[in-house]
């Protein structure tokens, strides 16, 4: 009988786990059953008493996780660093957005911004566009996404630009990244992954969080829109 981990998952590793899962069962015979949802969403459900082998969390997600003794401490290990971007419809012309002057005008100009209530890009953008001053002009016409990928409102016409984590943003086919939000303007998500105190499958766990982190993972993350 072969063994599975249970794996839950941020959005943002969604598609270099994809690849990543496969690649781990083929070298190790062990199955990852994986499931993605926004960090603040696994948090919910981890405190709910959902039972897992290994999370991937944001590393603030993760802290409190450890601190309230759900995850082992010294299994915990970033893995990636993801930017927020800004995507548009594909063929579309690619706006500016390389200055914050430029940005701000950009967003002005959009018809609509889609951009996610739960996920760690929206709580980003919307502390962003008050930052900015332009809270109540980008609100008023913003398509705000409960959960799930927010450039699939560009596909289906309801906005001109999304804002998400480029790793989600590259997740949606039909769509061009026009590229990051100012470096300047943001704290990038470190994504980290750690073994839960409970894990059924320990060993298995420690396994694949030795894998995730290891050089040969480097391109796959790099693919999907993340830096190493």
């Amino acid at each position: 009988m072969e063994k599975t981990i249970r794996m839950l998952s941020t959005l943002g590793l969604m598609g270099a786990m994809r690849s990543l899962s496969s690649a781990f069962e083929t070298a190790s015979g062990i199955h990852v059953d994986a499931d993605f949802a926004p960090t603040l969403a696994l948090l919910k459900r981890l405190r709910d008493g959902e039972a897992a082998d290994l999370v991937i969390l944001t590393r603030e997600g993760l802290d409190e996780m450890i601190g309230e003794g759900r995850v082992v401490a010294e299994s915990a290990a970033d893995l990636a660093r993801s930017f927020v971007g800004i995507a548009v419809r594909a063929g579309q012309a690619h706006p500016d957005i390389a200055t914050e002057a430029a940005l701000r005008k950009t967003l002005l100009a959009a018809r609509s911004v889609a951009y996610s209530r739960l996920g760690a890009s929206g709580v980003y953008f919307a502390q962003l566009i008050v930052r900015m001053g332009i809270a109540a002009e980008i609100n008023a016409k913003a398509t705000i996404v409960e959960q799930g990928f927010t450039a699939e409102r560009l596909v289906n016409g309801e906005a001109d630009l999304a804002v998400q984590q480029i790793s989600e943003l590259k997740q949606v086919a039909g769509i061009e990244v026009v590229g990051p939000v100012p470096h300047d303007l943001q704290t990038p998500a470190v994504f980290s992954a750690g073994r839960l105190a409970n894990a059924k499958q320990a060993d298995a766990a420690d396994r694949l969080l030795r894998y995730l982190a290891s050089p040969e993972v480097v391109s796959v993350l790099r693919q999907s829109g993340l830096e190493p």
